[in-house]
């Protein structure tokens, strides 16, 4: 039986600005309880979102769902580290992308899949620095302006 589509999409709108985005990967999440609930109901954040290794497994820190409000006495823990689920052939060329100098693996996107299931973009990243950052914002800022006067 098909699921419903949920239209749920979550953005982190800082790593774009603070960080190059280099390659780009979808993770499935597993989640707890009233987890899933809770972000069918857009009630989570990715704003310091990013991932870790701890042995061979990828896991997603900073992360908040909110608890879901009709939950009885089984709440999950709003801002727990959760396993992100990925092919072996992924997770060891972002293993060894991580071990060099300058690059970590932040969240972009939370959204659910056409499956009904929760997924994960997580894009491996180089951190921007200060000239880069206003570099971003005078292209963004130029793109805007052409795309005004060209509804005119």
């Amino acid at each position: 039986m098909a699921k419903a589509k949920s239209g749920v999409v979550i953005r982190n709108k800082r790593a774009s600005y603070e960080y190059e985005l280099l390659d780009t990967y979808t993770a499935g999440i597993v989640l707890v309880g009233t987890e899933i609930k809770s972000i069918r109901a857009g009630r989570a954040s990715l704003a310091d979102a990013y991932c870790y290794f701890v042995g061979n497994e990828l896991f997603v820190k900073n992360m908040n769902v909110a608890e879901y409000a009709q939950a009885s006495y089984n709440r999950h823990e709003p801002e727990r580290d959760r396993k992100l689920l990925l092919t072996r052939r992924e997770l060891n060329k972002l293993y060894r992308a991580t071990r060099q100098k300058g690059f970590t693996i932040v969240v972009t996107k939370l959204f659910i899949a056409e499956n009904g299931y929760a997924k994960l973009t997580i894009a491996l990243a180089r951190g921007k620095r200060k000239y880069d950052k206003r570099e971003s914002i005078k292209e963004k800022d130029m793109q805007r302006e052409a795309d005004r006067m060209a509804r005119l």
